[in-house]
Protein backbone atom coordinates (compact mmCIF):
# COMPACT_ATOMS: atom_id res chain seq x y z
CA UNK A 1 0.00 0.00 0.00
CA UNK A 2 1.49 3.39 -0.69
CA UNK A 3 1.58 6.31 1.66
CA UNK A 4 -0.32 8.41 0.20
CA UNK A 5 -3.38 5.50 0.18
CA UNK A 6 -2.18 4.47 3.79
CA UNK A 7 -3.43 8.03 5.17
CA UNK A 8 -6.40 7.98 3.19
CA UNK A 9 -7.53 4.59 4.50
CA UNK A 10 -6.93 5.91 8.33
CA UNK A 11 -9.94 8.49 7.73
CA UNK A 12 -9.63 11.65 9.41
CA UNK A 13 -7.05 10.83 12.87
CA UNK A 14 -4.59 10.00 10.16
CA UNK A 15 -3.57 13.71 10.06
CA UNK A 16 -3.16 14.33 13.62
CA UNK A 17 -1.29 11.21 13.89
CA UNK A 18 1.09 11.79 11.25
CA UNK A 19 1.58 15.78 13.26
CA UNK A 20 2.56 13.53 15.96
CA UNK A 21 4.71 11.45 14.42
CA UNK A 22 6.84 14.52 12.58
CA UNK A 23 6.65 16.11 16.12
CA UNK A 24 8.15 12.90 18.10
CA UNK A 25 10.98 12.19 15.36
CA UNK A 26 11.84 16.03 15.62
CA UNK A 27 12.11 16.39 18.99
CA UNK A 28 13.65 12.32 19.22
CA UNK A 29 16.51 14.03 16.86
CA UNK A 30 17.10 17.11 19.15
CA UNK A 31 17.37 15.18 22.53
CA UNK A 32 19.64 12.53 21.06
CA UNK A 33 21.98 15.49 19.68
CA UNK A 34 21.93 16.85 23.61
CA UNK A 35 22.69 13.79 25.36
CA UNK A 36 25.70 12.49 22.63
CA UNK A 37 27.31 16.70 23.03
CA UNK A 38 26.68 15.37 26.98
CA UNK A 39 28.08 12.24 27.34
CA UNK A 40 31.08 13.04 24.76
CA UNK A 41 32.82 16.06 26.74
CA UNK A 42 30.81 16.26 29.90
CA UNK A 43 33.45 13.60 32.15
CA UNK A 44 36.49 14.65 30.47
CA UNK A 45 35.72 18.65 31.37
CA UNK A 46 35.12 17.59 34.71
CA UNK A 47 37.47 14.76 35.24
CA UNK A 48 39.93 17.99 34.45
CA UNK A 49 38.05 20.64 36.50
CA UNK A 50 38.27 18.25 39.73
CA UNK A 51 42.29 17.83 38.58
CA UNK A 52 42.74 21.32 38.68
CA UNK A 53 40.61 22.48 41.20
CA UNK A 54 42.58 20.82 43.78
CA UNK A 55 45.95 22.63 42.76
CA UNK A 56 44.55 26.09 40.82
CA UNK A 57 41.20 27.17 41.25
CA UNK A 58 41.20 29.80 38.93
CA UNK A 59 42.16 27.69 36.04
CA UNK A 60 38.96 25.09 37.10
CA UNK A 61 36.53 28.35 36.96
CA UNK A 62 38.46 28.71 33.28
CA UNK A 63 37.58 26.18 32.27
CA UNK A 64 34.13 25.83 33.66
CA UNK A 65 33.20 28.85 31.87
CA UNK A 66 35.01 27.63 28.23
CA UNK A 67 32.03 24.59 28.70
CA UNK A 68 29.40 26.60 30.13
CA UNK A 69 26.93 24.90 27.99
CA UNK A 70 27.35 21.92 29.93
CA UNK A 71 24.73 21.56 32.43
CA UNK A 72 26.77 20.19 35.36
CA UNK A 73 29.30 23.16 34.41
CA UNK A 74 27.06 25.58 35.25
CA UNK A 75 25.88 23.75 38.42
CA UNK A 76 30.01 24.03 39.23
CA UNK A 77 30.11 27.79 38.61
CA UNK A 78 27.08 28.19 40.98
CA UNK A 79 28.95 27.21 43.87
CA UNK A 80 32.29 28.47 42.75
CA UNK A 81 31.43 31.84 42.11
CA UNK A 82 30.55 32.41 45.52
CA UNK A 83 32.75 35.10 47.62
CA UNK A 84 34.15 32.53 50.28
CA UNK A 85 31.06 30.44 51.47
CA UNK A 86 31.42 27.93 54.22
CA UNK A 87 31.10 24.64 53.66
CA UNK A 88 27.33 24.28 54.02
CA UNK A 89 26.79 27.24 51.80
CA UNK A 90 28.73 25.73 48.59
CA UNK A 91 26.76 22.29 49.07
CA UNK A 92 23.02 24.63 49.24
CA UNK A 93 24.76 26.21 46.24
CA UNK A 94 25.40 23.28 44.07
CA UNK A 95 21.95 21.36 45.01
CA UNK A 96 19.81 24.81 44.36
CA UNK A 97 21.85 24.75 40.99
CA UNK A 98 21.48 21.33 40.16
CA UNK A 99 17.09 21.41 40.51
CA UNK A 100 17.27 24.42 38.38
CA UNK A 101 18.96 22.06 35.36
CA UNK A 102 16.46 19.79 35.84
CA UNK A 103 14.23 21.30 33.49
CA UNK A 104 16.92 21.22 30.46
CA UNK A 105 17.42 17.62 31.36
CA UNK A 106 13.95 16.56 30.81
CA UNK A 107 13.21 18.75 28.10
CA UNK A 108 9.97 17.74 26.34
CA UNK A 109 9.25 14.50 28.34
CA UNK A 110 5.66 16.24 28.77
CA UNK A 111 5.58 16.52 25.18
CA UNK A 112 6.71 12.84 25.17
CA UNK A 113 4.10 11.24 27.64
CA UNK A 114 1.65 13.44 25.87
CA UNK A 115 1.84 11.45 22.91
CA UNK A 116 2.51 8.70 24.38
CA UNK A 117 -1.02 8.88 25.70
CA UNK A 118 -2.86 10.25 23.08
CA UNK A 119 -2.04 8.09 20.42
CA UNK A 120 -3.51 5.57 21.03
CA UNK A 121 -6.84 7.27 21.37
CA UNK A 122 -6.69 8.52 18.36
CA UNK A 123 -5.90 5.15 16.80
CA UNK A 124 -9.34 4.46 18.71
CA UNK A 125 -11.49 6.98 17.87
CA UNK A 126 -10.48 6.10 14.06
CA UNK A 127 -11.54 2.46 15.09
CA UNK A 128 -15.05 3.83 16.27
CA UNK A 129 -15.23 6.37 13.06
CA UNK A 130 -15.08 3.67 10.85
CA UNK A 131 -16.78 0.88 12.45
CA UNK A 132 -19.46 3.41 12.62
CA UNK A 133 -19.17 4.50 8.76
CA UNK A 134 -19.21 0.26 8.52
CA UNK A 135 -22.38 -0.23 10.22
CA UNK A 136 -24.46 2.73 8.45
CA UNK A 137 -23.54 1.46 4.53
CA UNK A 138 -24.45 -2.13 5.97
CA UNK A 139 -28.25 -2.40 4.78
CA UNK A 140 -30.20 -5.68 5.41
CA UNK A 141 -30.65 -7.70 2.00
CA UNK A 142 -27.52 -5.48 0.39
CA UNK A 143 -25.39 -8.02 1.72
CA UNK A 144 -22.45 -8.63 -1.20
CA UNK A 145 -24.27 -5.83 -3.40
CA UNK A 146 -23.36 -2.50 -3.58
CA UNK A 147 -23.13 -1.60 0.28
CA UNK A 148 -19.56 -3.73 0.44
CA UNK A 149 -17.68 -1.24 -0.65
CA UNK A 150 -18.64 1.97 2.11
CA UNK A 151 -18.24 -1.66 4.88
CA UNK A 152 -14.89 -2.62 3.34
CA UNK A 153 -13.95 1.15 3.94
CA UNK A 154 -15.30 1.54 7.12
CA UNK A 155 -13.11 -1.37 8.21
CA UNK A 156 -10.28 -0.59 6.48
CA UNK A 157 -10.11 3.05 8.05
CA UNK A 158 -10.66 0.91 11.74
CA UNK A 159 -7.59 -1.24 11.41
CA UNK A 160 -5.44 1.10 9.58
CA UNK A 161 -6.00 4.25 12.76
CA UNK A 162 -5.65 1.54 14.75
CA UNK A 163 -2.36 0.60 13.52
CA UNK A 164 -0.99 4.21 13.23
CA UNK A 165 -2.03 5.09 16.91
CA UNK A 166 -0.18 2.38 18.03
CA UNK A 167 2.69 2.53 16.23
CA UNK A 168 3.50 6.42 16.92
CA UNK A 169 2.75 5.40 20.27
CA UNK A 170 5.36 2.73 20.43
CA UNK A 171 7.91 4.20 18.69
CA UNK A 172 8.06 7.29 20.95
CA UNK A 173 7.66 5.17 24.12
CA UNK A 174 11.31 3.44 23.42
CA UNK A 175 12.73 6.79 22.79
CA UNK A 176 11.11 8.41 25.77
CA UNK A 177 12.20 5.57 28.83
CA UNK A 178 15.72 6.28 26.72
CA UNK A 179 15.80 9.68 27.58
CA UNK A 180 14.36 8.84 30.76
CA UNK A 181 17.12 6.27 31.94
CA UNK A 182 19.83 9.06 30.64
CA UNK A 183 18.31 11.51 32.50
CA UNK A 184 18.61 9.32 35.95
CA UNK A 185 22.14 8.68 35.63
CA UNK A 186 22.77 11.80 34.47
CA UNK A 187 21.42 13.33 38.16
CA UNK A 188 23.46 10.17 39.75
CA UNK A 189 26.60 11.82 38.33
CA UNK A 190 26.07 15.27 39.36
CA UNK A 191 25.89 13.82 42.91
CA UNK A 192 28.83 12.02 42.44
CA UNK A 193 30.97 14.74 40.66
CA UNK A 194 29.14 17.43 42.86
CA UNK A 195 30.41 15.44 45.97
CA UNK A 196 33.99 15.45 45.02
CA UNK A 197 34.22 18.98 44.61
CA UNK A 198 32.62 19.63 47.88
CA UNK A 199 35.23 16.98 49.69
CA UNK A 200 37.61 18.90 47.92
CA UNK A 201 36.79 22.79 49.00
CA UNK A 202 35.71 21.31 52.63
CA UNK A 203 39.73 20.34 52.49
CA UNK A 204 40.59 23.60 51.19
CA UNK A 205 37.85 25.85 53.24
CA UNK A 206 39.57 23.91 56.33
CA UNK A 207 43.03 24.09 55.65
CA UNK A 208 42.48 28.32 54.87
CA UNK A 209 40.27 28.08 58.23
CA UNK A 210 43.88 26.62 60.36
CA UNK A 211 45.74 29.03 58.24
CA UNK A 212 43.95 31.93 59.67
CA UNK A 213 43.48 30.89 62.94
CA UNK A 214 47.13 29.80 63.06
CA UNK A 215 48.06 33.65 62.50
CA UNK A 216 46.30 35.02 65.20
Amino acid sequence: MQISNFFQSGGIVAWPLLGFSILSVALIFERLWFWAKLRQRQNRVIGDTLKRYAHDPEAAIKLLKYNVDLPIARIFLEALELEQPNSEEFRLALESAAQAEIPTLKRFSTVFDTIISVAPLLGLLGTILGLITSFASLKLGDIGGSASAGVTGGISEALTSTVMGLVVAIFTLLFANTFRGLYLREMAQIQEYGGQLELIYRRYYEKGERSYASTQ
